[in-house]
């Protein structure tokens, strides 16, 4: 089949998806309770997109191709078409968007079943993974900034999706204004880019790229790194991303597991040949990146919002990813993409079919008569033992927590232990102390990662039901179209990593993720290489510290947990004092931006400079207009008689006048 066929259609099919699930309800409104050809077409649509890149992936040969559909921008030195790139990681990276996402498609079909929204709802989601295509396809900088900014407005769209309640709608705005203050720095590396190769296609930049000046090439991947910052939640810019939980469930999974949040890891791989060559640069990305981690974990111990624990679960996951870039390890970073959008997306499914569960609880009660004004589905100190009622839900939720937590042979042990071992080989045979600083880090933000993720699974299916009436009113285990999915997830969260086994392949130590994307991604020790730099003992003891450490943190956390339950936490309260406190209100960084940033910078700050501005200058000409307008419109207004002989003559002068001017050649 014609590669270039094939990218269109991997393209078109969601688009097309997106148009036909969102206009024709507007003017067939009959179409809109046809869920069953909303939900077939719209998850249609992004599966067969995988199966074609499935093709793709096995056929291709190892040499990138470009598909042009036409020329886009010609000025100048610019001269850009509207193409689209595949190469190693164009391909892994749109397998993971249609894969992940058709299974977050298919569940979405009996999540929101009986939605007035439902075609809407599939309508967005299909957009937002024509948009995520762009983004990871895109063959020049202009074209991923495109898909960049589509996922933005596709985020506000479903995160915003209940729009009826306040809270979500504030909580769409703020990722979509927190999220331009990175495309802002995107934009402006995009230019200083243009501005120093006169190209924005990436065959130039990555080739003519590394050349540049030392100090203009760090401005434009610090500028960069603020736009990853953005999209991929790191400190300062990661607020956004805990509040996108209003959006329905399957939003949640297909913005936190597959798609939007790795756009900023994308784009520093894209980008690999400029990053490693801007080290300083590097050192910010890894430190922010441990930083992130680390602070994301201790604040998911003290919520009780199973979502909101899985959101900072997710910031922390992108911090991993961002260490890895930060040591160059990239091709270790895109692992890490693939294994965690398998546990998370199975984490957040779980979590929806259990809030399904809680809710069907709620409206029980409430039919009862039961005061249910402070009753929240998603709060886990309400849950428990739902384990008895939903067993689909709670064996795969309980793989992907393994999983997510690096137990020996599950995905994320992988790719975590992949992670730490590259931190450790950059510090070890690369000569970077920071490298060991982000390693011991990753070390301890692992262990937390599988204290919480124990946590929340106990606490949400183990021990015995805490909300009233509990042998009244039980949940049901959610449909076949919920329950498929989360199964597919579960599996994929035990055996996805393996494709980091070792294996022989070219005569050397190579393994199957390494051999695809090492070459081009291995980073600044590998220099193009995956051999390790590490004594093997050394390399083998490390895995085996991590290991143990995993295993004896879920051993513990189970153990604590299982047998105290909810008072455990009354246990690190009193452990810990502020610290937890602290830990519960987030570090109180919305605190921070709403009194620091909001009131006092913007209302504050920028009322009383900008204020006599305003009232003289802009009110001035706006009030000046007006006036001008209506002294116009008097004038005018006395030429309006009624006469009909007085218009006649105004139209035979104006013929007079015009043929008066042709005559003259005026």
């Amino acid at each position: 089949m014609n590669p270039d066929v094939l990218v269109r259609l991997i393209l078109l099919l969601p688009l097309a998806g997106a148009v036909l699930n969102g206009v024709v309800p507007l003017f067939q409104p009959q179409f809109r309770t046809r869920e069953t050809v909303i939900g077939t077409l719209g998850t249609a649509v992004v599966a067969i997109p995988f199966a074609l890149t499935l093709y793709l992936f096995v056929t291709f040969g190892g040499d990138p191709f470009v598909a042009e559909f036409f020329s886009w921008m010609a000025a100048g030195d610019l001269d850009l078409s509207f193409a689209y790139r595949v190469d190693e990681l164009s391909l892994l990276m749109t397998l993971v968007v249609t894969g992940v996402g058709g299974i977050i498609h298919l569940y979405s079909i009996g999540y929101m079943h009986g939605d007035e929204g439902y075609w809407r709802f599939f309508a967005c989601l299909n957009l937002f993974i024509f948009a995520m295509l762009n983004l990871v396809l895109a063959n020049n900088l202009p074209v991923l900034f495109l898909g960049w900014e589509g996922v933005g407005l596709c985020s506000y769209l479903l995160i915003g999706f209940w729009y009826t309640d306040l809270s979500n709608s504030t909580a769409a705005n703020k990722a979509f204004i927190v999220n331009r203050i990175g495309g802002f720095a995107f934009l402006l590396g995009m230019f200083l880019v243009f501005q120093e190769l006169d190209s924005l296609s990436f065959d130039v930049v990555l080739s003519e790229g590394p050349s540049l000046p030392t100090e203009t090439l760090n401005w434009i991947v610090f500028l960069f790194f603020i736009g990853a910052t953005g999209k991929s939640a790191q400190i300062p810019l990661f607020v956004w991303l805990p509040d996108a939980m209003a959006g329905p469930t399957p939003v949640s999974a297909l913005i936190h597991a597959a798609t939007m949040v790795t756009s900023g890891l994308y784009l520093l791989a894209r980008l690999s040949g400029l990053v490693l060559n801007a080290p300083v640069v590097m050192a910010i990305i890894g430190v922010t990146g441990a930083v992130t981690a680390l602070m994301a974990a201790t604040i998911a111990i003290a919520q009780n919002d199973i979502k909101r624990v899985l959101a900072y679960s997710t910031v922390s996951q992108l911090g991993y990813m961002f260490m890895a870039a930060g040591v160059g390890a990239f091709f270790v970073a895109i692992f890490h993409v693939v294994t965690h959008a398998f546990f998370k997306a199975c984490l957040f499914l779980g979590s929806g079919s259990v809030i399904h569960g809680m809710e069907e609880v709620e409206h029980g009660l409430a039919h009862d008569g039961h005061d249910v004004s402070d009753f929240d589905p998603q709060d886990m100190r309400t849950m428990g033992g739902l384990g008895d009622y939903m067993p689909s839900t709670r064996t795969t939720y309980l793989l992907a927590t393994l999983a997510i937590s690096g137990i020996p042979l599950t995905a994320g042990f992988f790719s975590k232990d992949e992670i730490l071992f590259k931190a450790f080989e950059y510090g070890y045979a690369g000569g970077e102390t920071y490298a060991y600083a982000v390693w011991i880090v990753g070390v301890l933000t692992a262990a937390l990662t599988a204290f919480y993720m124990v946590r929340s699974y106990v606490l949400t299916f183990e021990g015995t039901p805490r909300w009233p009436d509990a042998d009244t009113h039980t949940p049901h285990e959610s449909p076949s179209s919920m329950t498929v999915p989360l199964w597919t997830l579960g599996g994929l969260s035990m055996v996805g990593g393996f494709i980091g086994l070792p294996a022989v392949i070219q005569g050397g130590d190579w393994n199957w993720i390494h051999h695809y994307l090492g070459a081009k991604y291995g980073g600044p020790v590998a220099e193009a290489s995956i051999k390790s730099h590490v004594p093997l003992a050394l390399e083998w003891g490390l895995i085996a510290l991590s290991s143990v450490i995993a295993l004896g943190v879920v051993y513990y956390a189970w153990s604590v947990y299982r047998t105290e339950g909810l008072a455990y936490d009354d246990v690190l309260a009193n452990r810990f004092g502020g610290m937890y406190q602290n830990w519960g209100d987030a570090y109180h960084w919305d605190d921070f931006y709403e009194n620091v940033v909001v009131e006092t910078v913007i209302d504050g700050l920028g009322r009383k400079a900008f204020a006599a501005f305003d009232t003289r200058v802009v009110d001035g000409a706006v009030n000046g207009v007006a006036r001008l307008s209506q002294g116009a419109s008097q004038v005018l207004r006395r030429t309006q008689t009624g006469i009909v002989q007085n218009y006649a003559l105004a139209l035979v002068l104006g013929v007079v006048l015009v043929v008066g001017i042709l005559l003259v050649g005026v």
